[in-house]
């Protein structure tokens, strides 16, 4: 399947706090900006995934489409790369030729917290995605000695894109390592700046042939390759793996793309929380297990300045949380020389990465 499949059209609204519609409104704004953007129609659309938005049938009925596959998948964020090789699977098996994939979310409107609630970690106060990842931290503390400073770079870089990114929730609000030091404790060792930012907002991707693609609006990115794997050992709980086996073996996706880690030259990492980009970057090879505070201590992640920019737009930290779906967009955007300020010079492939116990890479690249 490599090089058979490729974004044509993306689309995104606006972030914040909407309480006037709901994820079908936003995804239906989402899904004609991605149209317009591939120059399609809704007939055109013959098939449909839809993510956060409640049934595929409603939202279909809303967009005027009336796909041959449809599905509505799991919202853990997990599912944005889930989502994109499914999409990929049913148009390389001819069970759709151009699909729709549409993430709604009204979760700040609602106020939808993430977390709380009865669990079988209730009584510990690990009832949310927070402490998990804390308690994750803590552990990689604990193992290599690193220390909450460590995440100091990660925020500041992806505000620094943020900044750059007139769309992105923090545009406009830098931060410094000392506010990443002394921003108020949430789950410790995690503090306010080391949390995503929940919001309403929709992302919308369409998906086709490479050959198709080529006879559209925009420039085609190409699905280069992908690969995942499962485990569940620590399903409901912090992994004192730190996902490390499952993400590593999704290595393999150099060999599928037929790209080195050394063609890459930029990334987006799914960043629900500050800690999970330092795991990935350790599993994935870009350094040693327990040397990412290292690493990405002199602004390797920083656009301009590192070798490896990583979540140009400002990522989950700075630009909103839309559970990867907006971090995937916006490695087509920059391969397609979309993003202005915040370009990667001369981008020919990009890598997405999500650390979690559905483990995911893909790499995208531009059609030459």
């Amino acid at each position: 399947m490599r090089d058979k499949v490729a974004f044509a059209g993306i689309g995104t609204t606006r972030y914040g706090n909407f309480p006037e519609t709901d994820s079908y409104g936003l995804g239906c704004e989402a899904l004609n900006a991605a149209l317009d953007d591939a120059g399609l129609k809704p007939s055109d659309i013959d098939g449909l995934i839809v993510n956060r938005i409640p049934t595929y049938e409603r939202f279909a009925e809303m967009m005027g489409i009336n796909p041959q596959y449809c599905l509505l998948t799991e919202s853990p964020g997990r599912f944005s790369g889930v989502s994109l090789a499914l999409a990929a699977q049913a148009i390389a098996s001819g069970a759709a030729k151009v699909v729709a994939l549409v993430y709604g979310n009204n979760g700040r409107s609602v106020r939808m917290t993430y977390g709380g609630g009865d669990s079988e970690w209730a009584p510990w106060g690990m009832t949310s995605p927070g402490a998990t990842h804390a308690m994750m931290w803590r552990r990689h503390m604990h193992e290599f000695g690193t220390t909450h400073a460590d995440l100091g770079p990660v925020a500041v870089a992806f505000r620094s894109h943020a900044c750059l990114n007139p769309d992105a929730v923090m545009h406009g609000r830098p931060i410094t390592l000392d506010d990443h030091a002394n921003a108020r404790p949430i789950c410790e060792p995690l503090q306010l700046l080391d949390y995503c930012l929940v919001n309403d907002g929709a992302v919308a991707w369409i998906m086709t042939t490479a050959e198709r693609a080529k006879d559209m609006k925009r420039p085609p990115v190409l699905l280069s390759g992908y690969a995942r794997q499962d485990a569940f050992h620590y399903g409901s709980g912090p992994a004192d793996d730190l996902w490390y086996p499952n993400l590593s073996a999704c290595r393999s996706v150099y060999e599928r793309a037929g790209i080195g880690r050394d063609d890459i030259q930029g990334l987006g990492i799914y960043d629900n929380f500050s800690p999970t980009v330092l795991f990935s970057l350790e599993a994935m090879g870009f350094c040693k297990q327990g040397e990412a505070g290292d690493f990405v201590r002199d602004g390797t992640l920083q656009l301009g300045k590192g070798r490896w920019p990583t979540n140009t737009s400002g990522g989950h930290l700075s630009d909103s949380y839309m559970q990867g779906w907006n971090i995937i967009a916006e490695c087509v955007r920059q391969l397609r020389d979309d993003c202005g300020a915040r370009q990667i010079p001369n981008l020919q492939a990009m890598q997405y990465i999500c650390a979690t116990n559905i483990a995911q890479s893909a790499i995208l690249r531009r059609a030459s």
